[in-house]
């Protein structure tokens, strides 16, 4: 295989990351495993720096070091890149969702584009119910149009 079709792998990985995080969001997290995702929508709920909710992390850290290994160990190195995608995304979703939209670290504040405003806002209307039920939004890159419309202002 040459770079290019590695290259190609590691993005369709990352791309198909966004349907999984939407899915995982939609159906394991506002389902069965809400308990570990209510004190992100309750922040009463929470106890100290972290939450239960960072457990995510794991479901997609440990498939991600499982591509690692067995593309490494195996003949199959392409499974290698599909780990790649996968720990690109969770650096991209870390950034855009804890790091911008939450501010759990304060390295970025303001980004001021189109773009970065409707993730907000599509963010906030996630957030604007704190149950499991009746949400909207439950992706993070991939944003819906009207979430980038603006609010007519008064004159």
């Amino acid at each position: 295989m040459t770079i290019l079709t590695y290259a190609l792998i590691t993005m369709a990985a990352f791309a198909g990351m966004e349907f999984m995080a939407w899915f995982t969001h939609k159906y394991v997290m506002h389902g069965f495993l809400w308990k570990w995702h209510e004190d992100h929508h309750n922040p009463a709920l929470k106890e100290g720096f972290f939450e239960k909710n960072d457990r995510f992390f794991l479901v997609y850290a440990i498939p991600s070091c499982f591509c690692y290994v067995f593309g490494s160990a195996t003949e199959h190195f392409w499974v290698f890149f599909i780990g790649v995608g996968i720990s690109l995304y969770g650096l991209a979703y870390f950034l855009i969702h804890d790091v911008y939209v939450h501010r759990r670290f304060s390295w970025f504040r303001h980004l001021d584009s189109d773009y970065s405003r409707a993730v907000l806002r599509a963010h906030g209307a996630h957030h604007a119910k704190q149950g499991k039920e009746d949400g909207e939004s439950f992706g993070l890159l991939v944003v819906s149009p009207k979430y980038y419309k603006r609010k007519k202002q008064s004159e």
